[in-house]
C-alpha cells in the first residue's frame, strides 16, 4: 500500500505540476476529517506521515484522568497502567488509529477531501504558469465558434478570443494554429480565464521578437508601434549597435522576416521606418512612402505642419487618411498635411527650390546652383567644370576650349600640341 501510494504521488506530482509535500498534506487533512466524522471529533487526532516513503500513522491523544467522562479525548488511569505503569494522571497517551475502520461515509468524504485539494493546486498551477505568459504571445488550436466568440485551446487551459478582439473579416476553422496576445489571466473558481486579442499592436511586436533574433536580443529595439489590425501596422526601430541596420535586419534578406510576420498576420501590410529623436525627422520617416518637402514640428504643443509635393499628397494622407492617422500614433504628434500649393496660398510655406523632385536641398554651406552641387568651390562629385580653372590646374584631363594654363601644366599641354 505505501508503494502503490508513493506511486501514485509521484505520478501526480509529474502530471499535474503539484508539488508532492502539497498532495502529502492533502492526504493528512484527509485522514483528520475522516477521524472526525468517524469519532464526532478530531482535536485530538494526530497524523504522522513519512514524506520518502509515505509510511503514515493516525494516533488519538488522551488525557489520563481517574473518571472518564468523554471517551474520545479521555482514558482511564486504570487502561493506561495496562499500557505502561509509567502513566500518571494528566499524562497522555497516543492511542493507534487503523483507517480500514473507517466507516463507508468517513472513507468517502476523506477521498473528497483529496480531490478538492488537488483540483484548486491545479487551478494555481494553471494561473501561475498562464499569468507568467501575460502580455506575451502563445500559440493556440482554434476548437469551436461560441456565439460570435473562439473558443481557443492552449494546451492545459482553453482561451477566449471575443469579437471585439478579433481583426475584423478574419475567419477561423477548427484545429487551425493561430498566434495570440494574452491580454488578461484571471482567477475563478472554475480555473483560470485567459483573453486573448488578435488586435492588439503588442502582437505585432512579439512577433518580431520571436522572429527577429537582433529584435530578441536587445540590439535592434522597437521604439514605437501603430496599427490598424487586419489593413496596415508601422513600427519605428532604433539600432544601439552602429554595425547593425535596424530596418535591414527586421526586413531580413529578401524579406523572408517581415514577410513570416505578414503571414501570420493574414496579409497585414507593415511599413519599418527607422526611430529618430529629432520630431521632425521621425514625422518624415512616420510618413513613409510619401516624400516630404518639409516638417515644422512643435514639440512643447506635440503639432506638426508638414508640407508635401503635390502629386505626393494623396500618398502621404492615404486611403481615408489610413497613412497620416498612423503616422500621428507612432510620433504622438498632430500632424497637418498641406501640398506645395496649398501651403504657398495659405502662406506657410517658404520660397523652397522647385527642385525636390531631384531630391537637391540646401544642407551647411553646400549650396545647389544651376542645377550642379558646388561645395567650396568644388563639384560634389570631385569634378571641376570644364574650362574652369583652379588652384593653378584645369580640373580637366584636357583643357578647355584650347585654352593654356598659366600653372605647371603649359609646357606639357604645348608639346603635346
Amino acid at each position: 500500500m505505501k508503494n502503490e501510494l508513493l506511486e501514485a504521488l509521484t505520478i501526480l506530482e509529474q502530471e499535474k505540476n503539484i508539488s508532492k509535500d502539497t498532495l502529502i498534506e492533502a492526504i493528512e487533512n484527509s485522514l483528520v476529517t475522516a477521524c472526525k466524522n468517524h469519532f464526532g471529533k478530531s482535536d485530538n487526532v494526530k497524523v504522522d506521515m513519512n514524506p520518502e516513503t509515505c509510511e503514515y500513522h493516525v494516533y488519538q491523544e488522551k488525557t489520563v484522568v481517574e473518571e472518564v467522562t468523554d471517551p474520545v479525548l479521555e482514558v482511564s488511569l486504570a487502561k493506561a497502567k495496562m499500557i505502561d505503569s509509567k502513566y500518571e494522571l494528566g499524562d497522555t497517551v497516543n492511542f493507534e488509529i487503523k483507517s480500514q475502520e473507517f466507516g463507508r461515509i468517513a472513507t468517502q468524504n476523506a477521498k473528497n477531501v483529496i480531490l478538492q485539494k488537488i483540483r484548486e493546486e491545479e487551478r494555481k498551477v494553471l494561473f501561475s504558469e498562464y499569468y507568467s505568459k501575460e502580455k506575451d504571445i502563445v500559440t493556440g488550436i482554434v476548437q469551436r465558434y461560441i456565439g460570435r466568440n473562439v473558443s481557443i485551446n492552449l494546451g492545459k487551459v482553453d482561451a477566449i478570443l471575443t469579437e471585439n478582439e478579433q481583426v475584423r473579416g478574419e475567419v477561423f476553422k477548427p484545429t487551425e494554429r493561430i498566434k495570440l496576445y494574452i491580454l488578461e489571466v484571471k482567477s475563478t473558481p472554475k480555473g483560470p480565464k485567459i483573453l486573448v486579442s488578435r488586435t492588439h499592436p503588442e502582437l505585432v511586436k512579439r512577433l518580431f521578437e520571436s522572429e527577429v533574433t537582433e529584435v530578441k536580443d536587445g540590439i535592434v529595439e522597437i521604439k514605437a508601434i501603430a496599427r490598424e489590425a487586419g489593413s496596415r501596422t508601422k513600427i519605428a526601430v532604433y539600432s544601439n549597435d552602429p554595425d547593425v541596420d535596424a530596418v535591414g535586419a527586421c526586413v531580413g534578406m529578401n524579406g523572408a522576416r517581415v514577410n513570416a510576420i505578414v503571414n501570420e498576420l493574414r496579409g497585414e501590410k507593415i511599413d519599418i521606418i527607422n526611430w529618430n529623436e529629432n520630431p521632425a525627422m521621425l514625422i518624415e520617416n512616420a510618413l513613409s512612402p510619401a516624400k516630404v518637402i518639409s516638417v515644422i514640428a512643435d514639440a512643447e504643443e506635440k503639432s506638426a505642419k508638414v508640407v508635401v509635393p503635390d502629386y505626393q499628397l494623396s500618398l502621404a494622407i492615404g486611403k481615408e487618411g489610413q497613412n497620416a492617422r498612423l503616422a500621428a500614433r507612432l510620433t504622438g504628434f498632430k500632424i497637418d498635411i498641406k501640398s506645395e500649393t496649398q501651403a504657398r496660398e495659405a502662406g506657410d510655406f517658404m520660397d523652397y527650390e522647385n527642385d525636390y523632385e531631384d531630391e537637391e536641398y540646401y544642407e551647411d554651406e553646400e549650396y545647389y546652383e544651376d542645377g550642379e552641387y558646388y561645395e567650396d568651390g568644388e563639384y560634389a562629385d570631385g569634378e571641376y567644370a570644364e574650362g574652369e580653372y583652379v588652384d593653378g590646374e584645369y580640373a580637366d584631363s584636357e583643357y578647355a576650349d584650347d585654352e593654356y594654363a598659366e600653372g605647371e601644366y603649359a609646357d606639357e599641354y604645348a608639346d603635346e600640341k
